[in-house]
């Protein structure tokens, strides 16, 4: 072929590999852009998701205990307990307890916490996470919002409230499809706390407990 008729069907030839390349190009940019950034908000956020979709995907192999033992060191590394439970009870109540109490409601806390998705992410079947974005809030803390592509098409949102602390952000809230789990905790921990006093408190997370760890 002559140069000329190659240059003159040069548009041609680069239509024809464009449409060939596109879907393939999508898909990179698709895949990057769900990619984290280290250190970000978002990163946090995607640490946990995708280790609640391996303890979903090994969940029968690993039993229970297994998945607890497994995301044991996830819910540490992701959520600020600490904060938490202290942003629950608020700072009257929690001021009013010594240190012993602080150590058991903390503790009592995050067991509670590690079983629950323990319960919950148990089995797999297709399920995906899906992020839709990450922004700034007052008080320097931000908002990772995602949702759950669940396996029937259905899809539950949940945002992630994070702070910054010890050079690494970590979750202090979690919204499920606009609902505060930090605002439904507050208002019944408190509740118990001011009726019937710390101990009941501590016997009714101790209840849960045991109700997730059934949930087999």
């Amino acid at each position: 072929m002559k140069a000329k008729q190659i240059i003159k069907q040069l548009p041609w030839i680069l239509i024809l590999i464009s449409i060939v390349l596109l879907p393939f190009i999508s898909v990179v940019k698709i895949a990057s852009a769900q990619e984290p950034e280290p250190g970000s908000a978002y990163a946090t956020v995607h640490d946990l998701q995708q280790s609640l979709l391996q303890s979903m995907r090994d969940g029968t192999q690993l039993g229970f205990s297994g998945r607890v033992e497994f995301l044991t060191p996830v819910v540490n590394r992701t959520h600020d307990i600490n904060l938490i439970i202290k942003t629950i009870l608020g700072a009257t109540l929690w001021n009013d307890l010594n240190q012993e109490q602080h150590d058991l409601i903390v503790e009592t806390f995050q067991q509670l916490s590690i079983v629950t998705y323990a319960g919950q992410f148990k089995q797999y079947a297709g399920e995906q996470f899906k992020f839709l974005e990450q922004r700034d809030l007052p008080r320097e803390q931000k908002l990772v919002r995602s949702q759950l592509i669940q396996s029937d098409g259905g899809i539950v949102n949940f945002d992630y409230v994070l702070h910054y602390s010890n050079e690494e952000w970590l979750i202090i809230n979690i919204l499920f499809d606009g609902v505060s789990d930090l605002a439904i905790k507050r208002s019944e921990y408190r509740s118990i706390m001011q009726r019937d006093g710390f101990q009941s408190l501590i016997e009714m997370l101790k209840v849960k407990i045991t109700e997730a760890e059934h949930t087999e």
